[in-house]
């Protein structure tokens, strides 16, 4: 019986045998991960073991050097020809980024801009949706974070904890896929 078959969801992110060197430092050595839908996994482990580096491969920030990631059933970064990857053209890999959200250590809201404007510039940007559109869904996600009364408010006057939430928001606001449901 397949896992459809079952009732158990295919995941969303899969990574196969990952490894990465900087150099003769080896960080990533054969990582294998399976993510499905709505489940969550931490990743664990002290400064410099390499957690950043893996986060950074699956949104192919990072070139892996051996091993495979997909995301939402597609080979990231690289298509297969035959037995061997190829790395996809820049234009190719930043359409897959379109559709990860990440939020980084270093939450880099844009100072000069309100919550809504840091929300709205992917959408409204990247994906062409008018502003009307953009705000209405941003305002969706700062209630789902609890800041719905942060819109007009800058970044320097949130905590931290504050601006990891807005983070969080322009994350799913920036990915295509949280509006059909994925």
């Amino acid at each position: 019986m397949s896992q459809q078959e079952s009732g158990e969801a295919l995941p969303l992110v899969v990574a196969r045998n990952v490894h990465k060197s900087y150099g003769d430092n080896e960080v990533l050595k054969g990582i294998d991960l399976d993510v499905r839908p709505s489940e969550v996994v931490v990743i664990l482990g002290p400064s410099g073991s390499g957690k950043s580096t893996f986060l950074r491969c699956i949104n192919h920030l990072e070139d892996i050097d051996r091993g495979s990631i997909m995301v939402g059933g597609e080979q990231i970064g690289y298509e297969l020809r035959g037995s061997r990857l190829h790395k996809l053209p820049e234009r190719a890999i930043a359409r897959q980024r379109r559709d990860i959200g990440m939020v980084f250590q270093q939450f880099n809201l844009y100072p000069h801009m309100t919550v809504l404007q840091n929300i709205v510039e992917a959408p409204i940007g990247v994906h062409k949706e008018s502003r009307q559109a953009a705000e209405k869904y941003a305002r969706e996600l700062l209630e789902k974070v609890g800041l719905s009364d942060k819109a007009d408010a800058y970044p320097r006057h949130l905590s931290g904890g504050q601006q990891q939430r807005v983070a969080i928001a322009r994350a799913l606001a920036g990915s295509d896929c949280t509006r059909a449901g994925g």
